[in-house]
């Protein structure tokens, strides 16, 4: 059926009036009338009573026009959805966050997503190492990653959002936590807590380079997973850990932060998505998420993109 007849039927309906609703529908009155006339035999019933003065619906009429109503309501909300689809404002994703974006940043992103995007719904899931961000994003665990990114994927879009500098947690009481900042080579005889070797953390590489590179042989104590129990082990006075600098955000009595000097070293902050995702509202999704980082041109700060770091 037409649903354009359906939609003259109910302005005829609602007026009670050929004239009128030929001015509400932006139509000659004729068409509308023969319109009406053949809806009439399609269905094998009278819809209306005609009188030169006015129309009234019969038995079946008035029938027809609560259906026609509620037919004509799904299609444009059907329409809508369509739209809002393409134009990726809704829509379910999963995203997950390493361990040190997970507490400076998911509070101001989760908020921010909320505000831009009402109508997609997510959910997140923090202290993820890259590794197993990498692996989620390929089985479709998650959708999108805020990762340190690991070694080049070809099946994997990795955009660079910052760069943070590393920082040195020791325990309250420890003889370096008093100075105004660390260099690696004071950490020579401590003893350290680590992301896990085993689960192929980009940390883990990292602080060993950053050491060996300073002249000092790692003396590693305690291996993590996530980057909470890193912190609250050396809280407990087991170790002195390093870590990238907004895990400053996790704070805990007993920790002391400090900056590491020499050598300043930094770790790559990335969103990444699997190549061959292209639902509108992921893409828009991670387009919001770099603008919180790289505002458009003309905000006084440029977009850059980089390819995936190694390790």
């Amino acid at each position: 059926m037409d649903l354009r007849h359906l939609r003259y039927y109910v302005a005829v309906a609602e007026e009670r009036h050929f004239g009128r609703a030929a001015e509400r529908l932006h139509m000659a009155q004729p068409p509308l009338s023969q319109a009406i006339r053949r809806l009439e035999t399609e269905l094998g019933v009278q819809l209306l009573d005609r009188t030169t003065r006015r129309v009234d619906l019969t038995e079946a009429g008035r029938a027809y026009l609560e259906r026609a109503r509620a037919i004509l309501a799904e299609v444009d909300e059907a329409a809508d959805l369509a739209r809002r689809v393409a134009a990726g404002v809704v829509g379910r994703l999963a995203i997950g966050c390493v361990g040190s974006a997970t507490y400076s940043l998911l509070p101001t992103l989760s908020r921010h997503l909320a505000a831009e995007l009402p109508g997609v719904d997510f959910s997140f899931r923090g202290e993820m190492l890259a590794p197993d961000q990498a692996e989620g994003l390929r089985t479709g665990a998650i959708d999108v990653a805020l990762l340190r990114p690991p070694a080049a994927d070809p099946s994997l879009v990795v955009r660079l959002l910052r760069r943070d500098r590393l920082v040195v947690a020791l325990p309250a009481d420890h003889a370096l936590a008093g100075r105004p900042r660390v260099r690696a080579a004071d950490l020579a005889g401590t003893d350290l807590i680590v992301h896990s070797a085993d689960r192929r953390s980009v940390m883990y590489d990292v602080v060993l380079r950053v050491l060996r590179d300073a002249g000092v042989e790692p003396r590693i104590r305690h291996e993590v997973g996530e980057t909470s129990t890193l912190i609250t082990l050396v809280a407990g006075g087991l170790g002195a850990a390093v870590a990238p600098e907004p895990v400053t955000a996790l704070t805990l009595p007993g920790v002391v932060y400090l900056p590491l000097v020499q050598p300043v070293t930094t770790v790559e902050l990335a969103v990444a998505h699997r190549a061959d995702r292209s639902e509108p509202h992921l893409l828009r999704t991670v387009e919001v998420i770099r603008q919180m980082f790289h505002p458009p041109v003309g905000t006084g700060q440029a977009d850059t993109d980089a390819p995936p770091a190694a390790g």
